[in-house]
């Protein structure tokens, strides 16, 4: 998309990027939860939360556009998907692959050496996840209510001159 750009989240925008993960979640994840499970992802999206996550060196990217935000990917460990959401109105537009670029990229320029990234997906993200060449790695599990599948996406080695 040309009119979207993606960069690192500003602190001032944690409102605004958790509102837009609670949105997705309430509509296509909630549904799958228990109500400790729906409590606890809440906790986790919560602005605040995600702001202290910021400070202790996860990365948040955000896809922008003139209307807004149109998506998110936290990373943690630069190997690990804690987030990725994208806006209703820029589903299948390739807002969540760029969104994953981008933090692939960041993850290397941290750890050039990073092979492997995991994600714990939900029931509902499964499908994009496989599209983005990510594979089930174990069984469906239910930690504190919330429900996930693991999967893994392994990484090309780049080649170093």
């Amino acid at each position: 998309m040309s009119d979207t750009t993606y960069r690192a989240m500003r602190a001032e925008e944690s409102a605004s990027v958790s509102a837009l993960v609670l949105t997705a979640f309430e509509k296509h994840i909630a549904p799958d939860y228990t109500p400790q499970g729906i409590e606890e992802f809440r906790k986790y999206a919560d602005a605040n939360a995600i702001l202290e996550r910021l400070a202790q060196g996860y990365f948040i990217l955000v896809a922008s556009t003139n209307d807004g935000l149109a998506g998110m990917i936290e990373m943690r460990q630069s190997n690990h998907v804690a987030l990725l959401f994208v806006a209703e109105a820029f589903h299948r537009q390739g807002v969540a692959r760029a969104l994953l670029d981008h933090g692939l990229a960041a993850a290397r320029e941290q750890d050039p050496n990073v092979e492997r990234v995991t994600v714990n997906s939900t029931r509902y993200g499964v499908p994009a996840y496989e599209r983005l060449g990510f594979r089930q790695t174990g069984p469906e599990r239910a930690v504190n209510g919330i429900v996930f599948i693991p999967m893994a996406m392994q990484l090309t080695t780049l080649e170093t001159e």
